[in-house]
């Protein structure tokens, strides 16, 4: 975890610099992203894209969304996966 100085700076771990390949001198960019903050680092930008292919791009998400609602009721059973959500949580909150 870093600390905010007096002066607003961060200082980024080196595990996550290394990862992302950023390097001293690099500018990294700074985005409102909901209650959060992304970082993107140099390499990650990207153009913004025109209108049109926004449009496209969010009617394509849209067709995927309605196709994954359409297979789901909800009222079948899920597939079987050899465990429950009760089985992953069993243990929390008990004392190790």
């Amino acid at each position: 975890m870093s600390k905010v100085t007096s002066k607003l700076q961060v200082t980024l771990p080196k595990a996550l610099a290394a990862t992302y390949q950023i390097e001293p001198g690099d500018e990294i960019e700074f985005e409102a992203a909901g209650e959060v903050i992304r970082v993107i680092p140099p390499h990650a930008r990207r153009p913004p894209l025109d209108p049109e292919t926004r449009l496209r791009l969010f009617d394509e998400a849209t067709e995927r969304q309605r196709a994954r609602d359409a297979k789901w009721t909800g009222e079948e059973d899920p597939p079987d996966r050899g465990w429950t959500r009760e089985d992953l949580y069993e243990d929390r909150g008990r004392a190790r």
